[in-house]
């Protein structure tokens, strides 16, 4: 049995800490929000971001930051992108040396075009860093529905330790040393889902869908490889996999978001509507900086980007996306004449 901290206590927070309870471990969940934390000991449930995921009796939660990180075992960070470098600034004091710290968010930050990764490395370098991503919505998750993951760590050894943490029937976990091509994927994927939102909010069916995943796909492929990842990274579960399951499902904050712009709403509006942070909107801008910096050609991330910025109207960037310059599928292929 593992002694494990993790902060934030949303609906990804949440699903994991039951998840590694049932597994056997003693888990501590941490959450700046003392509502949040009141209503979780009070109705051992987050009604509002996970209704019906009862939490075990053992779980602990906490407004003490301290308390959850010092002595444990290792440490999943759950909180929203956004608030991921001013947390671990919050928590490095606490942080043993050589301690796990799994970041579970996805994101990048627009200021310094860091994965969430590195940003942790920058606040806390004493921390062995590593990250857990894949298709894996909280919702099911919390239902219980099988469901698979990748750990990207430095090492085999940490991240053989985790999955051996993580894993369970319904909840099964790879490992992956390409942590840059798995956090480039799964922070990629929010901003195409967004786009595949504003398709489905336009009327637009099954084939758009299919074009925007694999022309999508192939727009993170081309910038992370070109910034370091594997390619077989993207065509695994934190790429295509992701991908599939953002832009398609109905828990997809990022395409309900995206639906809602294509309804009519502004971005605004449609992030209040949503409720969540919509990690998508702040990962544009930052995808745009990086295939720029690259010199990768990313025409649906520039789309995105002139609807939730510039005014653009959702119908206006699919025509320009459909009327883009005719080109080869895969400039990689040859013509034998």
């Amino acid at each position: 049995m593992a002694n494990v901290g993790v902060l934030g206590a949303g609906s990804w927070g949440t699903a994991l800490s039951v998840l590694l309870t049932e597994n056997g471990h003693q888990v501590t969940v941490w959450s700046i929000d003392e509502n949040e934390v009141n209503m979780l000991n009070e109705k051992r449930e987050h009604v509002q971001k996970l209704p019906g995921v009862k939490l075990p009796d053992s779980m602990v939660v906490t407004t003490d930051l301290e308390g959850t990180v010092k002595g444990k075992d290792f440490l999943v960070l759950a909180v929203p992108s956004p608030f991921t470098r001013s947390t671990a600034k919050k928590m490095a004091p606490f942080v043993a040396e050589g301690q796990i710290i799994v970041d579970v968010a996805k994101g990048i930050e627009e200021a310094t075009l860091l994965t969430l990764s590195k940003q942790i490395e920058e606040e806390i370098p004493q921390a062995d860093v590593a990250v857990l991503s894949g298709p894996s919505h909280a919702e099911e998750v919390g239902r219980k529905l099988p469901t698979t993951c990748v750990i990207g760590a430095k090492t085999r050894k940490t991240a053989e330790y985790l999955q051996s943490m993580f894993i369970s029937p319904v909840f099964r976990v790879y490992t992956s040393p390409d942590i840059l091509g798995i956090e480039l994927g799964g922070s990629l994927k929010n901003v195409i889902a967004l786009a595949a939102g504003i398709a489905d909010g336009l009327g637009y069916g099954d084939n758009t869908k299919a074009a925007l995943i694999t022309r999508g796909i192939a727009e993170i492929t081309r910038l992370g490889v070109k910034m370091g990842g594997r390619i077989e990274t993207f065509s695994g579960l934190t790429g295509i996999g992701d991908l599939i399951v953002t832009c398609a499902s109905v828990h997809s904050r990022n395409r309900k978001a995206g639906y809602l712009m294509g309804q009519g709403m502004s971005m605004q509006e449609a992030m209040d509507e949503v409720k969540m942070v919509v990690e998508g909107v702040y990962s544009a801008k930052a995808a745009a900086k990086l295939a720029e910096k690259y010199g990768v050609s990313m025409p649906i991330v520039d789309e995105v980007n002139a609807v939730l910025f510039d005014g653009k109207s959702p119908a206006e960037a699919v025509n320009d996306l459909m009327m883009r310059e005719s080109r080869s599928e895969n400039r990689a292929l040859e013509w034998e004449e």
